[in-house]
């Protein structure tokens, strides 16, 4: 095998995760497919000598594209958002996900994002790309591209949370209820019964580090993204024995409070009867960012 044909081969074994980086970038399938080839014709001509991470590295190709092609749009202001579902062939099950996962309305909130906000929201929110290694695309330091993405996050959220009618936050917030329940009383069964099976947890920098602090006290250490509700289950067992209920943007969810303060929130997302995502913000950058109304408990 040449490696020309070892390269072309590890582009495509990437090709669906870098599609999913371009769509959620981009809204439009045609798009994010232009995105991805024009990414193959770069990594082609310039080859690969020197990345460690080739996954990583081929996401930031794919991301300065993306970016390029929003300002362009933004500059241009003569291409409307697609909203048209992901298709491919290869794999129907993974793009039925994507499809459900990156609907209509939440591209259409993206959409209102200014290029950088969207670059750094959807890596670092999205695909757990690091502060770090997001600022040299948007040119700014970490601690910029940190606000770059609070501030889109609190758009998007505070977006999706106008939505919610009366009926559907009464709902989440059932949800919601049922699943610190269980987990303040230790109820594993009860805790899977309100997780989706695709359920996926998301901690941000300060959580992980402060999870991996308390390991030697049994805590069950947090990852950045953790799928499943096993994994959430284990996390969340007895560990809502000190939160409290409150709206974050507008929608259910739990913060922690130490010595009168925010510690912590816990933003929901809800989708029927079950929980489809968690998130645990630590940050207080990024809690700050959130519009957070206190319940009674």
């Amino acid at each position: 095998m040449t490696e020309d044909d070892w390269l072309a081969r590890q582009f495509e074994d990437h090709r669906t995760h870098l599609r999913a980086v371009a769509y959620r970038m981009l809204g439009s399938r045609s798009e994010a497919d232009d995105a991805v080839q024009e990414s193959w014709l770069r990594v082609a001509r310039t080859g690969t000598a020197g990345v460690d991470n080739l996954g990583g590295w081929l996401t930031t190709v794919v991301a300065r594209i993306c970016l390029d092609m929003l300002r362009s749009r933004t500059a241009r202001r003569e291409h409307p958002l697609m909203t048209e579902p992901p298709v491919d062939g290869t794999d129907p099950e993974r793009e039925a996900l994507l499809a459900d996962a990156v609907g209509p309305a939440l591209l259409v909130v993206l959409d209102t994002l200014a290029p950088a906000e969207r670059l750094a929201f959807v890596l670092h929110d999205l695909f757990a790309v690091p502060f770090d290694e997001i600022a040299p695309l948007v040119g700014r330091s970490s601690v910029a591209t940190r606000q770059l993405a609070s501030r889109a996050r609190r758009r998007v959220h505070g977006a999706q949370s106008h939505r919610l009618g009366t009926d559907d936050l009464r709902r989440q917030r059932v949800v919601v209820d049922a699943f610190t329940a269980a987990s303040r009383l230790g109820d594993f069964g009860a805790l899977l019964a309100v997780l989706d099976p695709a359920v996926v947890m998301r901690a941000d920098d300060v959580a992980v580090d402060l999870s991996l602090a308390a390991r030697a006290r049994g805590a069950t250490p947090l990852s950045s993204v953790m799928h499943g509700p096993q994994a959430v289950a284990d996390v969340f067992l007895q560990r809502a024995r000190h939160t409290r209920r409150a709206l974050i943007d507008g929608a259910p969810g739990l913060v922690w409070m130490a010595c009168g303060r925010l510690g912590g929130a816990c933003p929901f997302t809800v989708a029927g009867d079950r929980v489809v995502e968690i998130e645990i913000v630590m940050d207080p950058d990024r809690i700050g960012a959130f519009d957070i109304e206190l319940l009674d408990d």
